[in-house]
């Protein structure tokens, strides 16, 4: 029951992260929104599929994630592309600024949902795949569904 609970708080999810990329760590980060925005986030109208997070000066950005204008929202909608914040302590930031700086990793948010009312982003810290380890991974995934199938009769 608790866990049916916390995904509908999922608003969205960047399944094709998990394809492309080997997730080696996650962190939860709070996102600086306006008020447009956040509307527009619990409407679930929000696309994270090539959204990527970049550190500038200290601070961390969401950038490339799509979140839809705001219906009733006139003048005062924001820009669908725009760069947010992401709020991090000092420590987090660091470590994902030294794990950037790596050749081959990148970071990228792979779920938004709401945790108390606030929107929160899940982070991802990941390195890319090659062809043949999605084949791999896909080969894994349909074996283990074999073997559920078979042992569930």
């Amino acid at each position: 029951m608790k866990q049916k609970a916390k995904d509908e708080n999922v608003l969205a999810q960047n399944r094709q992260a998990r394809h492309d990329y080997f997730i080696k760590d996650t962190y939860e980060a709070g996102i600086a929104l306006t008020g447009t925005e956040i509307k527009s986030v619990r409407a679930r109208h929000v696309t994270l599929r090539d959204g990527y997070v970049q550190i500038i000066n200290g601070s961390a950005f969401l950038e490339n994630v799509h979140i839809d204008e705001y219906k009733e929202g006139n003048r005062y909608n924001h820009d669908p592309l725009r760069s947010r914040r992401l709020l991090l302590h000092k420590k987090e930031i660091a470590k994902l600024a030294e794990v950037k700086a790596q050749k081959g990793m990148t970071i990228v948010p792979l779920k938004v949902y709401l945790k108390h009312g606030f929107a929160k982003v899940l982070i991802g810290v990941a390195q890319g795949k090659k062809e043949y380890d999605k084949r791999e991974t896909i080969k894994k995934r349909d074996q283990d569904r074999e073997l559920r199938r078979k042992y569930r009769i």
